[in-house]
This record gives structure tokens, C-alpha cells and sequence, in this order.
């Protein structure tokens, strides 16, 4: 397995630190591949699309802002 490094605000690290019963690797490692899964359905989705490459793009960051949205993660 490889590992990484992530940066994390502040006062999150605070709350985590509150919690040190959960396996903050395993959590984080889980919603990296739900993340990466609903990316991988996106990119199978485009490439099979008629869509122009701009017209995919612009759709692609539309998700992408939606899903970090929904994640907590657009700032």
C-alpha cells in the first residue's frame, strides 16, 4: 500500500484529534474511492458520449463542483 500525505484545515485536525477511537485512514481511504468510483462511472459516461470535448468539460466541472459540494469540499 502506498501512503499520503494530505493537508487538513486547522480546526478539523482539532476535531480529530477529539475522536482518536476512529480509524481517520480507513474513513478518509473509504470516501477517496467512493470519489474516484463515481469519477471512473463520469469518465466511462463521456467517453462514450457524442458531446464535444468542451461541451464534456464543461459538464465534468459541473459534477465535480456538485460532488464536492455535496462532500463538504467546495470552498
Amino acid at each position: 500500500m502506498v501512503n499520503m500525505t494530505l493537508a487538513i484545515p486547522e480546526d478539523l485536525h482539532k476535531l480529530i484529534r477529539r475522536h482518536n477511537e476512529v480509524k481517520w485512514s480507513e474513513v478518509a481511504r473509504k470516501a477517496m474511492w467512493e470519489h474516484a468510483k463515481r469519477l471512473d462511472i463520469m469518465d466511462k459516461l463521456v467517453s462514450k458520449s457524442k458531446l464535444t470535448e468542451k461541451q464534456a468539460e464543461e459538464i465534468g466541472n459541473k459534477l465535480k463542483k456538485e460532488i464536492a459540494k455535496r462532500h463538504g469540499l467546495a470552498g
